[in-house]
């Protein structure tokens, strides 16, 4: 059974940094793009991070470019999300999510497997 599970959420001070990490299990997916989105209330899923399945190319939409890093351990099965400087607008539950391609995709419909999410809470 394929299952990706989200840890590191938790709540933090705006300016703040926190590191979430995503484990993968079931099968591997080091030929694959990995990505993370997040979900506040009442708000659709958005695009927040991805990264090929060499590490070697990453997209970020703007409002989080420059203050979140993704990368990943492909030994480990397992992708990080670095966030810092976080802002009360970066408040949602955010999802780790695998692609069926290899190289990164922003687009939500081309990823395959997705975590239960964990929540992060920025406070100001």
């Amino acid at each position: 059974q394929v299952q990706l599970v989200e840890s590191g959420g938790g709540l933090v001070q705006a300016g703040g940094s926190l590191r979430l990490s995503c484990v993968a299990s079931g099968r591997t997916f080091s030929n694959n793009a990995m990505g993370w989105f997040r979900q506040a209330p009442g708000k659709e899923r958005e695009f927040v991070a991805a990264i090929s399945w060499r590490g070697d190319n990453t997209y970020y939409p703007d409002s989080v470019k420059g203050r979140f890093t993704i990368s990943r351990d492909n030994a480990k099965n397992t992708v990080y999300l670095q966030m810092n400087s976080l802002k009360p607008e970066d408040t949602a539950v955010y999802y780790c999510a695998a692609s069926f391609r290899g190289g990164a995709t922003m687009r939500r419909s081309e990823y395959v497997y997705w975590g239960q999410g964990t929540q992060v809470t920025v406070s100001s």
